[in-house]
């Protein structure tokens, strides 16, 4: 365990992932469960694909917008164009640098023209609340901006049986993806206002459940007991990182960075190239008109052994074109997989190798997914 774990927040779930085997290991500030007893990552890894799993996730930041023109101003700021969405649906966009590059990535929850809900990740929280503070500064804009980061748990079901889950606890079930729900429901005797998104980190059918931090226990230990009844268990942080990894998803720290601008990273999908302003919008317009001087691509492994992020990518004739991101053993292939930022004069289906200590370990560019998506199942 971190040495300094006296330093660490701790969730409101800390003492249930201690009381069940949890091994645990800092994420973006907070002690937070990186496996259980009893199978380890792989076997919380292969619930999620088969079955369902559980988990808490509620290290990650929630922040607000309140306020008369709340959705007009956070679509000035953020990159993607929340005149795509309507009141009850989310969006993934980003928090960009005026360089193009990327602060956090996260999900917008758009309740009201008047109030936006974000859920970016832990360690940028700070960061994202401060820079829109700074924005509705500039303007001048008589906007609340509110960083709520311990007033709400966050919690992920997902798999294959996370529809029988959230009935059996008697939660809402959004039929279209990234839309959600804010409800108010009995939880054993006990009535709880929370909200379900339709969504999830791990490419499967899933929901995150919101409860408010003070009915966080409630809510988990009874989601807990119906992933139990079908089969399914609590998972942890490791298994999340082999589960979007396998997606391609991309990560805060490995992928997204304030080094990598959204279009290296391959999420200018995420950007509302139509929009007149957002921060980074002159960077990236540029960016795309001169070309990327990086691009983000699949690797899988034709030699065995792990990739790992960090690592050189080299050509067939040595010559160093890139590195990796992010890199795993993939429990759903039984092979390596990778993540990494290369040249772009490297295509799809290249054989390239990984230089893994001074050893070579070959791989194959592909384009993510690894697996197959199944998160409108």
């Amino acid at each position: 365990m971190n040495e300094n774990t006296e330093v660490l927040l701790q969730g409101p779930l800390h003492q249930w992932h201690v009381d069940h085997g949890a091994k645990m290991a800092e994420f973006g500030g907070w002690l937070m469960p990186l496996q259980y007893d009893g199978g380890g990552v792989v076997a919380e890894h292969t619930a999620v694909r088969t079955s369902v799993g559980l988990f808490d996730v509620s290290h990650l930041g929630k922040a607000a917008i309140r306020g008369a023109g709340a959705v007009d101003f956070a679509n000035r700021c953020l990159s993607n164009d929340l005149t795509k969405i309507t009141p009850g649906s989310a969006q993934y966009t980003l928090a960009l640098t005026e360089s193009g590059t990327v602060t956090d990535d996260l999900i917008a929850y758009l309740r009201a023209d008047d109030e936006l809900f974000l859920i970016p990740n832990a360690a940028n929280t700070t960061a994202v609340v401060a820079a829109l503070e700074t924005a509705r500064a500039a303007e001048g804009a008589e906007l609340d901006i509110l960083n709520l980061h311990r007033d709400f748990g966050v919690f992920a079901v997902q798999g294959p049986a996370a529809n029988a889950v959230m009935e059996a606890v008697g939660l809402p079930q959004p039929a279209v993806y990234m839309s959600f729900v804010d409800a108010t429901v009995v939880i054993a005797g006990t009535e709880v206002t929370l909200t379900v998104c339709r969504t999830g980190y791990t490419g499967e059918l899933g929901y995150e459940v919101v409860p408010q931090w003070k009915d966080a226990a409630l809510v988990w230990g009874t989601l807990a007991a119906a992933v139990a009844d079908v089969g399914g268990r609590a998972a942890g942080l490791g298994a999340r990182d082999t589960l979007r990894t396998e997606m391609g998803y991309a990560l805060h720290g490995h992928e997204l960075s304030t080094d990598i601008t959204a279009l290296e990273a391959g999420v200018g999908w995420a950007v509302g190239w139509k929009k007149e302003a957002f921060w980074g919008r002159d960077a990236l317009i540029a960016q795309k008109s001169d070309g990327a001087p990086r691009k983000s691509v699949g690797l899988l492994a034709t030699d065995r052994g792990v990739p790992r992020a960090d690592v050189a990518v080299l050509d067939a004739n040595g010559n160093h074109v890139g590195n990796t991101t992010s890199g795993t053993f993939s429990p759903t292939l039984g092979n390596g997989v990778a993540l990494a930022l290369v040249d772009p004069a490297v295509q799809l289906g290249d054989q390239l190798a990984l230089d893994i200590r001074g050893r070579r370990l070959g791989v194959t560019v592909v384009k993510p997914p690894f697996v197959q998506v199944n998160v409108k199942a």
